[in-house]
């Protein structure tokens, strides 16, 4: 909690420098060019501390959140035109109005080259690979993306045209709400190393997984990331698997694995992982597991399984008892499939297998050697083993991991992956001479997933949760729309079943150390994207952050570290230097867009016409100021009630 507090004091302290700075280079300018300061002011409304200095009244207030510089002349004064005070604003030339007005902005900008080229001196910043990946880590099943064959694992190299830098790219393209989305870039086969080009225009379509906002997405609901086994005390249990710290998971129950979406999505399917003896060979595959109270049994094969369910000692009731559409022989042979009571359920049963690599069907004369990797041989003993969801998964041992990799190597360092020493893992699980290990890959013993509430959790964690969930069903009911509340509930539902493997994972750190130009550039893009999106409307205000906002993202940086916060002061500087020169009458470019029509045109602007353009815009931006703190401070109470 103290540190909460401190770390706020710092943003705020942060944001009022950047505002002190900003005013300073009006003041120092203003003094410079003769005309006479009345007062410099950090922050508004009631002064907290005020002293003069050289006829200068300093004063210090309550709000933080802005700053002014008065000098003589900019205010009306009774009986006095602006233009006549001679060491006034208005007294001066015009070419002396704007060497004021741009000083402010120019010293944000100033500030935030500074800052980019000293974290370039110094190496730049650490960030998540995620961040900046051009490899997909989940790909929605339900989305045009993935009925063209886009997988995870595949990768992005053009978004619109024009080189794609990260997931950020598609979550910017969502809140603008863009309606068709062109992506170039390649499917890789994993296991020969080829690449296979790509080149789609998709229509985006509403996020299923966003609740008030209606975020846009094409499919690609996560990037990749390194799923690294993140603790310094491992639990007896990981233990016991053979999870080392630093170990990296690559592989889950037939599939590659490219990110935490996409292994919660496996760890979620019921399925099992079967090793099968084929016309004397040895294949492994993935079969649904479905509740025997879902097929289409006649008598016989009832009193089969019925039968099985004696010899296993299974005491739970006949129709929520697991078992494959497969009718077996006692001795584990497949003799013939088994129907579905409801068609939809067995399209829904098969499609979690269908997405893994060895994927097969199970055919006539197929023997089941094992389940999960543990031999079998009787059906019963599949029968029982079919009761209990396992993940069977392989990690990657490599000690070097933890070492920070440059963000333009990260992508390749991905794929360094020994598919030969993979494959010689996979083909022996559940054979007799099964192997555990080859080279730096390791096979884990298998993993029972739980549901997040009955993991041995403490008292404060499980309180956690459970008002995380209760959080998030006071959203649901605030949809209006009742098809999109009744979806969101059916996904509420199924989160509070959702099963977790307990394993606290991290991704790989990268270098991130762009060239002072580049993240000069790459935030000027962002602020003229956002300006434009707010101008055209593609851009909804709400997502816009005010000064509640803008703390919150300097309270998190400080939180990571000194370079981070001195990266998003820089950033905030920049957007503010921008803003302020935006030709809007009561910011410093109207002011210098009424010089420049002085200067062309040779008549000054007289004080009632400069009135009547600059209180509209004040009315509009602080309108505009109160609804955007709205928003911040709705966002800052969502995640407590």
């Amino acid at each position: 909690m103290v540190e909460n507090i401190f770390y706020v004091v710092l943003a705020i302290l942060g944001l009022g420098f950047l505002v002190f700075i900003h005013e300073l280079g009006h003041y120092i300018v203003a003094v410079k060019e003769g005309m006479r300061v009345e007062a410099f002011a950090i922050g508004f409304g009631k002064p907290i501390w005020t002293w003069e200095v050289n006829g200068v009244k300093w004063r210090l207030c309550m709000l933080p959140f802005g700053g002014y510089v008065k000098i003589a002349g900019m205010q009306k004064e009774k009986g006095v035109d602006p233009c006549d005070i001679p060491d006034g604003f208005y007294g001066k030339t015009p070419g002396q109005r704007i060497k004021v007005a741009l000083a402010g902005p120019l010293v944000n900008v100033a500030f935030a080259l500074i800052v980019f080229f000293g974290l370039w001196i110094v190496g730049g910043r650490q960030k998540n690979f995620a961040e900046f990946t051009q490899r997909i880590g989940w790909v929605d099943p339900h989305s045009a993306l993935y009925e063209n064959g886009v997988r995870a694992g595949d990768v992005i190299k053009k978004y619109e045209g024009k080189p794609f830098k990260g997931f950020r790219d598609l979550v910017v393209s969502s809140i603008m709400k863009d309606r068709i989305t062109r992506i170039e870039g390649y499917k890789v086969d994993y296991s020969t190393g080829r690449h296979r080009f790509f080149d789609y225009t998709l229509s985006t379509y509403e996020d299923p997984s966003s609740v008030k906002d209606k975020m846009v997405t094409i499919g690609v609901m996560s990037p990749a990331q390194y799923l690294i086994y993140d603790q310094k005390h491992p639990s007896p249990v990981l233990k016991a698997a053979g999870l080392h710290p630093l170990d990296r998971i690559v592989w889950a129950d037939g599939d590659l694995v490219f990110s935490l979406k996409q292994l919660s999505s496996i760890v979620n399917e019921s399925t099992a992982f079967l090793t099968v003896q084929r016309k004397g060979l040895t294949i492994q595959t993935k079969v649904p597991r479905v509740l025997l109270n879902d097929l289409k049994m006649n008598s016989f094969e009832r009193a089969e399984i019925g039968d099985w369910q004696h010899e296993a000692n299974l005491k739970s009731r006949f129709q929520d008892l697991y078992f494959i559409p497969y009718n077996l022989s006692p001795d584990c042979e497949v003799e013939s499939r088994i129907g579905f009571i409801d068609e939809q359920d067995q399209t829904k049963a098969f499609e979690g297998c269908e997405r893994c690599t060895s994927f097969q069907v199970l055919q006539e004369g197929d023997r089941i050697l094992a389940v999960d990797g543990i031999p079998v041989e009787f059906s019963y003993e599949i029968l029982d083993l079919l009761q209990t969801r396992r993940v069977l998964m392989i990690v990657e041992r490599d000690p070097t991991v933890i070492n920070p990799v440059l963000w333009t190597k990260a992508d390749t360092q991905f794929e360094n992956l020994n598919y030969e020493n993979l494959t010689e893992i996979i083909s022996s699980i559940g054979t007799e001479n099964d192997h555990t290990s080859a080279g730096n890959l390791y096979l884990l013993k298998p993993l029972i997933p739980q549901s997040l509430l009955d993991m041995p959790l403490s008292t404060v964690q499980k309180r956690q949760i459970s008002d995380e969930l209760d959080r998030s069903r006071k959203e649901i009911d605030s949809v209006q729309d009742p098809q999109k509340r009744r979806q969101l509930l059916d996904q509420w539902e199924q989160n509070q079943k959702k099963l977790v493997l307990g394993i606290p994972l991290r991704d790989r750190t990268v270098e991130y150390n762009p060239s002072p130009w580049e993240q000069f550039v790459h935030v000027c893009e962002d602020t003229w994207r956002t300006l434009s999106g707010l101008v055209t409307g593609v851009l909804n205000p709400k997502y816009v952050s005010g000064p509640v906002g803008i703390i919150q993202v300097v309270h998190h940086s400080w939180t990571i570290g000194l370079k981070e916060a001195l990266f998003w002061m820089a950033v905030i500087s920049l957007n503010l230097g921008i803003v302020n020169l935006l030709p809007i009458p009561v910011l410093d470019g109207g002011h210098i867009v009424f010089s420049l029509f002085e200067m062309a045109t040779g008549r000054r602007i007289t004080s009632r016409m400069m009135e009547r353009l600059i209180v509209p815009f004040i009315v509009l931006l602080i309108g505009a100021f109160i609804y955007i703190t709205y928003q911040d401070i709705s966002r800052l109470f969502s995640r407590f009630f």
